[in-house]
């Protein structure tokens, strides 16, 4: 077995070929760029090394190991990454206080023999993780979504905290309209009826707010909310946020549900799981035939019960 390790860094790379059934170097470590012409010199090292058995291995952390994992397959190496808190252990338990590339490179190479530290690296895993990236997106902006929208809500509740017992529905359209043109209730109570009733006014299919331009003029004669234009810059700049990060989430969802469609998956018939959480789970496990059972999948997700004992005692909860 030829084993191949890789410590993958930003600019450059560190590789090295050992022989695992005799403990020889082959090729002492090495530099190369990160980029073709280091993948290529790379490569013209290695080649000799490709019809015969043999493993290139990475530490799985990080992202600067895709595009030399790319590189790999597609010239028909046999690609694997190893878990990069193995590698810390056996560091620590070889007592290797110094660290440095080519040290790191020797150990991930002799780390290729212990199958129980690797993955495999396939054109599909790799395909995997790109709509992996996608949900995971998605998700994200999710997130960030929702600490927008809580932010529009404590400034709203400074300058005009009465907005919110009006019969609309937050964040609606004629909602975030409005208040992006008058985000305070000074800036609403001395205002011309005509152009509050204009901003009210949304465009396009659907029910227009049944919210009245008399009803919030009114509110914000007498609201108690603070005359502050830093708050009113905040409320439209958040808003201007929310309603650019909505397209971009409505655009990767659409994206998501088109490929649940293609894959047609049957995830999507267990009751509670939309196109969305469906792909998402999916997404997260790649591969399902890595695993050996259904307890090897519940423990991968994180989901699998903890045991404690210690001599006679059980913890039952």
């Amino acid at each position: 077995m030829i084993n191949i390790g890789i410590d993958v860094g930003k600019f450059k790379h560190c590789a090295t070929v050992l022989d695992d059934s005799t403990g020889e170097v082959l090729i002492k470590p090495f530099f190369l760029t990160n980029d073709r012409k280091g993948f290529d010199i790379l490569y013209s090292k290695t080649k000799q090394f490709i019809h015969r058995k043999h493993s290139v291995g990475m530490e799985d952390t990080g992202h600067y190991m895709i595009n030399l994992t790319n590189y790999l397959l597609d010239k028909k190496f046999t690609v694997k990454y190893i878990n990069p808190r193995a590698t810390f252990l056996r560091r620590k338990e070889l007592g290797i206080s110094a660290k440095n590339d080519r040290k790191d490179a020797l150990l991930i190479a002799e780390m290729l023999s212990e199958k129980r530290f690797l993955r495999s690296v396939s054109a599909r895993s790799i395909e995997n993780s790109k709509f992996r990236d996608i949900t995971r997106l998605y998700h994200q902006l999710q997130e960030q979504q929702n600490q927008d929208m809580n932010r529009l809500q404590r400034a709203l509740d400074i300058v005009f905290p009465e907005v919110n017992s009006l019969s609309w529905t937050r964040y609606s359209k004629a909602y975030m309209q409005f208040l992006a043109t008058y985000p305070s209730a000074p800036s609403i109570a001395l205002e011309d009826i005509r152009n509050l009733r204009k901003a009210l006014k949304t465009e396009g299919k659907g029910r227009q707010s049944k919210v009245t331009a008399e009803e919030i003029r009114e509110l914000a004669k007498h609201s108690v909310g603070e005359d502050n234009i830093s708050i009113d810059l905040e409320v439209t700049s958040i808003i201007a946020i929310i309603n650019t990060r909505e397209e971009q989430i409505r655009i990767l969802g659409k994206k998501i549900e088109e490929f649940s469609h293609k894959l047609n998956s049957p995830i999507i018939s267990i009751p509670g799981i939309s196109h969305i959480s469906g792909m998402t789970i999916l997404a997260e496990i790649g591969d399902i035939n890595q695993f050996q059972n259904t307890g090897n999948l519940i423990s991968f997700a994180g989901m699998d019960p903890l045991v404690y004992q210690s001599g006679k005692y059980v913890a039952e909860h």
